[in-house]
């Protein structure tokens, strides 16, 4: 064989020797520095769960995630079994701490409620209801529409923004008797208030005419919105604006004095006045 061929191929093999060596530390360096992750056994809801139900064994499963569980989630049963659902969680979905009421407070509607707040409910029809689209967790305006009070001189109907950025509860149906004891369905929409706006909602259903506006839930500004008469839509008169103040009147300056001019006629001496230029006489 030649020998310079034998030398090329004896390189070849020392060469492809070394770099297999040098692979195989650096893959076993990183298989020894790799650690595997924990898993974790979470509760899981077995079926879809809705805002108001209350959770019972049949309803829980679990779940094995890798690496750190979410915030909040509920490693025993124990602790969800028996509490209201506040916020609607699907199947195969984590249950967490805070989509659950508190331990012994009850499910339904009651266990939604925020502290420091109420559920006003509504009686709105399909229209007023905003055709369907209003939906727990959706913003809404309040808007009510009659007569004011004490107005004999002006009778006419006006509309009036009384809540702004108003937080739904729920919105269903609910079975009602008319005047002839026949069964009717009523639209009710129970809204998130403070005591001070369930008064408003309470009179204001009472005496006028409730109509809801749906707002986009990121838009959370309250704007003053000034009420809009009958008269408005058809003469296109704006609400009245402030008159502005009138500018100070400027006093005429004083006529100048008149000058005196002595005239001597011999012995008589008289006096002529003439008036100055723009002067009177």
């Amino acid at each position: 064989m030649n020998r310079r061929l034998l030398i090329i191929l004896l390189s070849a093999f020392v060469i492809a020797a070394i770099s297999t060596y040098v692979v195989w530390r650096m893959v076993g360096a990183r298989l020894s520095v790799a650690k595997p992750q924990a898993s974790t056994h979470l509760v899981a809801a077995a079926k879809d769960l809705k805002i108001g139900m209350i959770i019972a064994p049949a309803d829980l499963t679990t779940i094995q995630v890798v690496g750190q569980p979410p915030t909040g989630a509920i490693l025993d049963p124990k602790n969800a079994i028996g509490r209201g659902v506040i916020s609607s969680i699907y199947s195969g979905e984590p249950i967490l701490d805070n989509r659950l009421a508190p331990m012994g407070s009850g499910g339904g509607l009651a266990a939604t409620i925020k502290e420091g707040f109420r559920a006003c409910a509504i009686k709105v029809d399909e229209v007023v209801g905003v055709a369907g689209f209003v939906t727990p967790g959706m913003r809404v305006d309040v808007l009510v529409s009659g007569v004011p009070p004490n107005q004999s001189n002006n009778q006419e109907t006006q509309t009036r923004t009384i809540l702004q950025n108003i937080e739904v509860l729920s919105a269903g149906t609910d079975i009602q008797k008319d005047a002839e004891g026949k069964p009717q369905q009523v639209q009710v929409v129970n809204l998130l208030v403070t005591p001070e706006q369930a008064q408003i909602l309470a009179l204001a259903s009472n005496q006028m005419k409730i109509q809801l506006v749906l707002r986009n839930p990121l838009d959370t500004s309250v704007a003053p919105v000034p009420e809009t008469a009958m008269t408005n839509l058809f003469n296109g008169a704006k609400p009245p604006q402030p008159a502005a103040p009138s500018a100070p009147r400027k006093a005429k300056p004083a006529a100048p004095p008149p000058f005196t001019i002595t005239v001597m006629n011999g012995e008589k001496t008289s006096q002529e006045k003439f008036a100055t230029p723009g002067g009177q006489q």
